[in-house]
């Protein structure tokens, strides 16, 4: 089995790897062995990357985009409830206007689904399914272990009062083992509230707003569970808030074993929030090979690269991140002792 899929497997499945050593075993492979990532089915090999800036066309540089993500063009969809309301493991819920998962090892694929999908059940599957939907949430996970989410779209109505809420979340903080890759995420408020497990290889733009929005690409809360957000194009074209938060939602908790590798960002009011913004102890969080675009400001984010990421905390690593471009020589250098969002060119 190739170095990546091991790695992924030991993340996903739950295996006590360090942050850093499944990294470099990711690292590995994407870097050594392009043509494994490619047949691990997460995502364009970065072999064929072009010069210049990828920020404009992702996936000239093997990052996702809308061309590479979500349902394949062709697919055949069955709209829930017209044309089908029920199947194995799953019914349409028209009490709650919504679809339940119920049955262990349900696969869901080939479906329009105009409201939430609600997942209570384990080693579900949702493949090639159209999610669009306002309200509180697009996919939501509740008690559940080994979900895939692939190869998808899940939007809200619209980019104002018809956002959804999440997109893809897990509402008790509390499931494991998720896969969430290659789908095409926009129209929120926040892309996805994961905790634990693997998100690569998913496309999320153009998010919705209305007033009183923070708004979040992915949202890492509440838990020291290892993830790894890895190979993912995130942009968010509002002054507010990330691409990718690392955070807790009170203090005196750890953030801890997160790995944010090879991933395409730009917007927000930082890209990446490093995780001690409540003044948090961090270790483990490696953020290393991203790189950052300045399609919607000259700092990548409104305000900069990146805040709240501490540089000495055990096992942290900030290195290899870049501009995307050329406005801008160099890497994107955090300073140690830096305040909060002090980042430099270097």
């Amino acid at each position: 089995m190739p170095a990546l899929q091991v790695s992924l497997a030991l993340i996903v499945f739950g295996g006590i790897a360090s942050a850093v050593g499944l990294y470099l075993s990711l690292a590995s492979a994407q870097k050594t062995h392009p043509s494994e990532v490619k047949a691990a089915g997460i995502g364009a090999s970065r072999a064929g990357q072009v010069p210049g800036d990828c920020i404009r066309v992702p996936h000239a540089c093997g990052f996702p985009d809308a061309t590479n993500t979500g349902v394949p063009k062709g697919t055949a969809l069955r709209s829930v409830p017209g044309q089908v309301s029920s199947g194995p493991g799953w019914y349409f819920n028209a009490d709650d206007n919504d679809v339940v998962v119920t049955v262990n090892g349900t696969v869901l694929s080939g479906l329009y689904i105009p409201r939430t999908i609600v997942i209570d059940a384990s080693d579900v599957t949702v493949k090639n399914v159209l999610v669009v939907t306002g309200g509180a949430f697009g996919i939501s996970l509740r008690h559940a272990t080994g979900v895939t989410i692939e190869d998808s779209t899940i939007s809200g109505r619209n980019l104002a009062g018809g956002r959804v809420n999440s997109a893809i979340d897990d509402v008790y903080g509390d499931s494991t083992g998720i896969v969430i890759k290659n789908n095409n995420i926009s129209r929120f408020r926040t892309g996805m509230l994961i905790s634990t497990g693997l998100i690569v290889g998913n496309y999320i733009h153009d998010p919705g707003y209305i007033y009183g929005d923070h708004t979040n690409g992915i949202l890492a809360d509440r838990t020291a569970e290892p993830l790894t957000i890895y190979g993912n194009t995130v942009l968010n074209d509002l002054g507010q808030t990330d691409d990718i938060s690392l955070d807790s939602s009170r203090s005196g908790q750890d953030v801890a074993n997160k790995i944010v590798v090879d991933n395409l960002l730009a917007g927000g009011g930082y890209p990446i929030y490093g995780g001690d913004s409540k003044g948090n102890s961090t270790s483990n969080i490696v953020i290393e090979d991203n790189e950052f675009g300045q399609l919607y400001y000259p700092r990548s984010g409104q305000f900069g690269p990146v805040t709240y990421f501490d540089p000495t905390g055990t096992g942290n690593v900030w290195s290899g991140n870049v501009w995307s471009g050329t406005n801008l020589p160099g890497k994107v250098a955090v300073l140690p002792g830096a305040q909060p969002g002090s980042a430099a060119s270097g």
